[in-house]
């Protein structure tokens, strides 16, 4: 095999979830290809290194092999190299804290410690 497509290739090594999804960042700009913007068609080959944008994490991957079909999560190192660097693995990660922290004023339906303020506050 001298090269895959990249929206499989990204789906086989578990970037994304779908392959869809794989094809669909690469159409909405978040995805490189040594560094130039590229559809889902574009061909990866081995050593070509990816700089891919996902929900909190920018991703860089080096292509150490090539499959199509999706291997186990144990799998992945054989095929991918990561050189994502450390700080964007911190980023990501204070993001998610942060989520869990602030809750933003009228979002949504009122929790029950809410709904137990407000009938509080009201005298029922």
């Amino acid at each position: 095999m001298e090269y895959v497509r990249l929206d499989r290739w990204l789906w086989a090594v578990r970037v994304y979830k779908t392959r869809s999804d794989a094809g669909a960042a690469c159409r909405g700009s978040s995805v490189r290809l040594n560094g130039s913007l590229v559809k889902p068609s574009a061909k990866v080959r081995i050593g070509d290194t990816l700089v891919v944008r996902t929900k909190m994490l920018t991703r860089t991957l080096v292509v150490k092999a090539l499959l199509e079909q999706r291997i186990g999560a144990a799998l992945v190192p054989d095929y991918a190299d990561d050189q994502t660097p450390d700080s964007e693995h911190e980023k990501a990660r204070e993001q998610r804290a942060n989520a869990r922290v602030f809750r933003h004023e009228g979002g949504g339906r009122p929790t029950k410690k809410d709904r137990r303020d407000i009938e509080r506050l009201i005298g029922e």
